[in-house]
């Protein structure tokens, strides 16, 4: 039962990933920059939120998730080095574009964010997946 539960939490906080990256994309393509740097955090934000759901931990703060998420996850080599630095990196991005009012956003910077965004979607999807797979099993 709590088992369904926490699977259920992780899903949905996925789909809510995968919905900000496709606003992602689209906000990237109408060339709206700041948009789609936003929008591709939070992507990311969301899909490392379904990771801690199967651990039940959650943060009220952004940094905590992070820096759990990178403590637990990407030191441990369950997920690359590349992940950790890319998912600093659009933290920055997203703070400077939401809040620095003399921001310039680019267009190669956002098409990288979106990147970003899909390849953390797509490991964090196959590590569910496969943890899915395994508690099933055990069952």
């Amino acid at each position: 039962q709590e088992y369904d539960y926490v699977k259920h939490l992780a899903l949905y906080r996925l789909e809510k990933a995968k919905e900000d990256y496709n606003v992602a994309v689209l906000t990237l393509e109408h060339e709206q920059y700041r948009s789609a740097n936003n929008r591709a955090y939070y992507a990311i934000y969301h899909a490392i939120t379904a990771v801690l759901a199967i651990d039940r931990i959650a943060f009220k703060r952004h940094k905590d998730t992070l820096g759990h998420f990178n403590k637990e996850y990407v030191k441990n080599d369950i997920f690359p080095r590349e992940i950790g630095h890319r998912v600093a990196v659009s933290q920055e991005i997203r703070q400077a574009s939401d809040y620095d009012d003399f921001y310039i956003a680019t267009k190669s910077e956002a098409a990288e964010q979106v990147e970003t965004a899909k390849m953390v979607i797509d490991l964090i999807e196959t590590y569910l997946n496969q943890k899915f797979i395994e508690r099933e099993k055990s069952i």
